[in-house]
């Protein structure tokens, strides 16, 4: 995939498939050939050795797709068995003439009655892209015995159960091994629910004719390691601490100095030229301790926090802040001093409970939080987390990261960027501290917010999957702080 691979939702998916299907004169037949050769291919290079398939048929033009595969697996000599919910069902014409051709090469189609025939290999052509509801009666035991089978799955286009234009899961899902997606990347298999379902993704683009997708724009960008080339340029030579920005850390109230510190060590490492960190009196020495290249300094109320802020390029506020007086006193002040802001934690439960629009700034929400933020349910946030972030950017008027699986970046006006890095380990306390300061850093550096906060949220992804080369399990936030290092310097 490339650094910036682009993804699409359903519409505009539909509307390029319409459109080259319009222009080949066909009504989409050989679409569905090339589609169901390119998964035949894709099955070839992956599982070579299958000789017994099972091709799971829907009623739709998925459904005609992996007939097209069945034909072209029995004319190379594999065993094939088709399975349909229900073998009297009405389909599509190009689902019927696909099903009729594969029944000219003496193949077969059976009724699913509650078991799966014994096979090396089962092919996902149930449902396709357009199944935006949990699946119900008969399919629900089916897609129960795939996902029981114990063997490899081939999803085609999508994994059946999951809504490709959001990622969101509603009901059951197949677990696919692999998923192929024809012609475009659908955004909604980058992020959410879908990654436990999507395995590896692959796409087949198909050959369309050269005027197919006028005017059908994505719908947002996928962000890879690569793409830290351009973000990052080397340093010149003649360059000083100034140049590469100050951060001010604030936060650390009593009991939480860990969160800030975590901020503050990770805001030096992703290249912060000066690090101030504005924290209670007891986590001084202790910080120190730990970073002694941070000025630390004990703040009690917010005038001696005011003597601290004409000094900063970019401020983070919220790791470790808590929610008392100390804390409102620290945020009225930030949110006056006008400078660019990077806000986490409990800096956004305080903006929740007092939404205004921000001048500058960058929100790092997870789930629970961008939920407050939105008066809404996790659960609602999650089932659709291309739209959640979206009504962040809106209704702050900044610039969003959606944190999660498959991070989601927003800002006003702007497609939206998901992040294709990150796993499970890193669902542990402290590392959305850590985040914010390696985008705090970014900021100071002279990124703008956007980029900033997208080219952040990428580098603290790659930097857990390289932490987690020796298992996700017990992955720490200090973890990361090696592997960000020699992220930063992606020319090194």
């Amino acid at each position: 995939m490339p650094e910036l691979a682009e993804l699409f939702d359903i519409a505009a998916a539909r509307r390029l498939d319409a459109q080259a299907s319009a222009l080949l004169g066909d009504g989409g037949a050989s679409l569905m050939e090339q589609a169901g050769q390119a998964a035949w291919h894709c099955l070839l290079e992956r599982w070579p050795q299958a000789q017994r398939i099972g091709v799971v048929v829907g009623a739709g033009n998925n459904g005609g797709d992996g007939y097209v595969l069945a034909r072209l697996a029995r004319e190379a000599g594999r065993l094939v068995t088709a399975l349909r919910l229900d073998a009297d069902a009405p389909a599509t014409t190009l689902a019927q003439r696909a099903e009729q051709a594969f029944i000219a090469t003496g193949g077969a189609v059976a009724r699913f009655d509650g078991a799966l025939p014994p096979v090396d290999l089962l092919v996902d052509a149930l449902f396709g892209i357009g199944l935006n509801r949990a699946p119900a009666g008969a399919a629900v035991d089916l897609i129960t015995a795939i996902n029981g089978a114990g063997v490899p799955v081939l999803s085609l286009d999508v994994p059946s159960g999951v809504d490709a234009r959001t990622g969101h899961v509603p009901g059951i899902a197949i677990r696919a091994t692999v998923t192929l997606q024809f012609i475009v990347r659908h955004q909604g298999l980058y992020t959410g629910a879908a990654l436990e379902h999507v395995g590896g993704r692959r796409l087949a683009a198909l050959d369309l004719p050269a005027d197919a997708g006028e005017g059908v724009q994505y719908s947002a960008e996928c962000w890879q390691q690569p793409r830290l080339r351009a973000q990052l340029p080397a340093r010149r030579a003649n360059t000083h601490k100034g140049e590469s920005g100050h951060v001010l850390c604030v936060g650390g109230n009593l009991g939480s100095g860990g969160a800030v510190m975590l901020a503050s060590e990770s805001a030096l490492r992703a290249g912060a030229g000066l690090v101030s960190v504005a924290t209670q009196p007891p986590h001084v020495a202790p910080l120190l301790a730990r970073l002694p290249e941070a000025m630390v300094h004990a703040v009690q109320d917010a005038q001696e926090l005011q003597a601290l802020l004409p000094r900063a390029g970019v401020v983070a506020i919220g790791p470790g802040l808590g929610q008392d007086d100390w804390a409102h006193e620290l945020w009225r002040q930030v949110l006056a001093s006008g400078k660019p802001l990077v806000v986490d934690a409990d800096a956004l439960n305080l903006l929740a409970k007092a939404p205004q629009p921000l001048h500058d700034a960058i929100l790092t929400p997870h789930p629970g939080e961008a939920a407050r933020l939105l008066g809404l349910s996790t659960a609602q946030v999650q089932a659709d987390r291309f739209t959640a972030a979206k009504a962040l950017a809106e209704r702050f008027h900044a610039v969003v990261v959606l944190k999660g699986a498959g991070t989601v970046v927003a800002a006003p006006d702007a497609l939206p960027r998901v992040m294709a890095a990150g796993n499970p380990g890193m669902a542990v306390g402290g590392m959305g501290d850590l985040l914010t300061g390696i985008i705090a850093a970014l900021r100071a550096q002279g990124l703008g917010a956007f980029d900033a906060a997208s080219t952040g949220a990428l580098l603290h992804s790659l930097a857990g999957d390289a932490a987690a080369s020796d298992g996700q399990r017990g992955l720490l936030p200090t973890d990361l702080l090696a592997p960000l290092r020699r992220l930063v310097n992606p020319d090194v």
